[in-house]
C-alpha cells in the first residue's frame, strides 16, 4: 500500500526541492505527487508551474489528479464545435482549456488524471501508456486493456478507457492521459455533442469514441487501488520510494506564483478567447401570430469576439435601423449569449415603447443567443 503523506509535507517536498529562485531544484530519482483539489484549473495550473519551474535534467514526476465535473478541451480547439455549451452552463459545469493539444475529455471524479513529466529528450508517451497497462494488469490480470496506435488505452479492444495529449517545450515535456474509472457516461455524452450549426473552422476535431467504465468490468476496483498501483508500477520503474506526496496547489509556499497560473487559465480570454478563426452561416424559422419568418446569419468570429456579422430577414419585420445598430453593436463584442443579452436589452430601452415590435426583437435576440 503506498502511503499517503500529509498536507504538513508539502513544506518538506518545498525544502527538498526549492531554489533560491522560486523553483524545483534539480534532484535525482523521481516524484509522486497527488493534488487535493478537485478544481480543474488550479489541476492544470499545477502542470503549467512544474513545466515551467522545476528542472527535470535528473528527475522525473508523475502527477496524479481528479477533478469535478469539467469539459477540457485541447490547446487549438473550438467550444462551440467540440461540447453543448449551453448544456454546461445549465449543469454548472465547468469548461477549461488546456496548454496542451489533442482533443476535448470530460472529467468528473470517476475520472484519474495522469500526468509524466520529463525532459524532452526523455519523453516516451508510449513507454507511459504501457506502465499504466502493466498496473492494471498487476491489479487484475483478467482485465483485456492494450495500447493503441493512437496512443489510446482499449478495455476489450473496443472501449477507449484512456486518452491522451502532450506539451513539448524547448527542454521540458508532459503527457497526460486519462484514465476512465465510473465517470457518468450520459453526462459525458451529452455535454460533448455540439448543438450548434452552421459553424466552419480550422480548429483541431475530435474523434469520437466508444467509452466504457473500468468499474463497470470490474466493480471490486477502487480509486485508492488504481492509483496505489499505478505510483507502485512508476517507483518501481524509475527506482524510486513510491510515496505520494500531497499537494494544495493554491499553496505560494510551495508553488509561488501558482495563483495567478490559475487565474489566467479561468479567463475568457484563454478558455474562449483563443480558439481558432471560426465563422457560422445558418437560418432559423421565427414563428410569430400566425406567420413565420425566415432568418439567415452570418457571423466572422476571431479571437472569441465577432469580427462581422449580417442579419437578413424580411422587410418590415423590424425597423431596419434598429436592425442596423444591433449588428454594430455586436460587432467587437464576445461571442456569448450573455453580452448579446446586454446588448439586445440595451438597444430596446431606446426604441420606441411598441410591444409588438418588442416581442418581434426578443424573438430575434433569443435565436441569436441560441447559436452560442
Amino acid at each position: 500500500m503506498v502511503f499517503q503523506s500529509s498536507l504538513k509535507n508539502c513544506l518538506q517536498l518545498s525544502c527538498i526541492l526549492r531554489t533560491p529562485k522560486a523553483g524545483f531544484r534539480s534532484s535525482s530519482g523521481g516524484l509522486i505527487i497527488q493534488s487535493v483539489s478537485n478544481d480543474v484549473y488550479q489541476n492544470l495550473a499545477v502542470e503549467d508551474w512544474i513545466h515551467d519551474h522545476m528542472n527535470l535534467e535528473n528527475r522525473q514526476v508523475l502527477f496524479l489528479w481528479r477533478n469535478s465535473p469539467a469539459v477540457v478541451i485541447g490547446r487549438h480547439q473550438n467550444p462551440w464545435q467540440e461540447c453543448n455549451l449551453r448544456l454546461l452552463r445549465q449543469k454548472n459545469i465547468k469548461l477549461a482549456r488546456r496548454r496542451s493539444g489533442g482533443g476535448t475529455v470530460y472529467h468528473d471524479l470517476g475520472n484519474i488524471n495522469l500526468t509524466f513529466f520529463t525532459t524532452r529528450k526523455k519523453y516516451e508517451r508510449m513507454e507511459n501508456l504501457k506502465l499504466v497497462v502493466k498496473a492494471l494488469k498487476a491489479l487484475r490480470p483478467q482485465l483485456d486493456v492494450h495500447v493503441t496506435d493512437r496512443y489510446d488505452i482499449l478495455l476489450d479492444r473496443q472501449y477507449k478507457i484512456s486518452g491522451t495529449a502532450a506539451k513539448l517545450g524547448r527542454t521540458t515535456a508532459y503527457h497526460h492521459c486519462t484514465l476512465l474509472c465510473n465517470a457518468d457516461k450520459f453526462v459525458l455524452s451529452s455535454v460533448l455533442k455540439s448543438p450548434y450549426k452552421g459553424l466552419k473552422s480550422n480548429a483541431t476535431p475530435s474523434v469520437p469514441a466508444s467509452v466504457k467504465n473500468l468499474f463497470e468490468e470490474d466493480p471490486s476496483l477502487t480509486y485508492e487501488m488504481l492509483l496505489d498501483a499505478i505510483a507502485e508500477e512508476y517507483a518501481t520503474q524509475h527506482q524510486i520510494d513510491h510515496q505520494i506526496t500531497l499537494i494544495n496547489p493554491a499553496d505560494e509556499t510551495v508553488l509561488p506564483g501558482i495563483n495567478n497560473k490559475t487565474k489566467e487559465l479561468q479567463n475568457w480570454d484563454w478558455v474562449y478567447g483563443k480558439t481558432p478563426k471560426f465563422s457560422v452561416s445558418t437560418c432559423f424559422n421565427i414563428a410569430y401570430k400566425d406567420s413565420v419568418i425566415d432568418v439567415k446569419i452570418d457571423m466572422d468570429v476571431k479571437h472569441g469576439r465577432i469580427e462581422g456579422c449580417n442579419i437578413d430577414l424580411p422587410d418590415q419585420w423590424l425597423p431596419l435601423a434598429l436592425c442596423s445598430e444591433l449588428v454594430k453593436n455586436l460587432t467587437g463584442s464576445k461571442f456569448c449569449p450573455d453580452e448579446t443579452t446586454t446588448l439586445a436589452t440595451t438597444l430596446l430601452r431606446v426604441c420606441p415603447q411598441d410591444d409588438d415590435m418588442h416581442s418581434r426583437w426578443n424573438l430575434l435576440c433569443e435565436n441569436m443567443r441560441m447559436l452560442m
